[in-house]
């Protein structure tokens, strides 16, 4: 009965692991006006969403679309990231939290990516 219980509490702990492992990437033209006033927030509608799921190790987005300027990101785990045309994200790149959206300028229509890893 016990050996029982922790495999399946182990089954339960590696099938939570493989559920993560995502980095979700909304790209945006510009900046938002509200009312008249620039505001800091991201001016819908979205012009592309990106999941990169990065179970598997480093690995890059694809290229942001031309028009995109700025992104937002939002990982379900702690991870790093790099920016540029052919990245790669150490565990040393900058440190995203887990679940804690953040906003990057990105230069338009230069190709640019975002490489991603795990980084507890």
């Amino acid at each position: 009965m016990l050996r029982l219980f922790a495999t399946a509490i182990f089954a339960l702990l590696v099938s939570q692991a493989n559920a993560a492992n995502k980095l979700y990437i909304s790209e945006y033209a510009a900046v938002g006006v509200a009312q008249g006033t620039v505001a800091q927030v991201a001016a819908e509608p979205v012009l592309a969403n990106q999941l990169v799921d990065f179970s598997g190790g480093v690995t890059p987005s694809a290229a942001f679309n031309a028009a995109t300027s700025y992104i937002r990101v939002v990982c379900d785990t702690q991870c790093a990231v790099k920016f540029g045309t052919a990245p790669t994200a150490l565990t040393s790149s900058t440190l995203l939290p887990a679940l804690l959206p953040e906003y990057f300028a990105v230069p338009k229509g230069q190709s640019y990516k975002i490489s991603v890893i795990a980084s507890p």
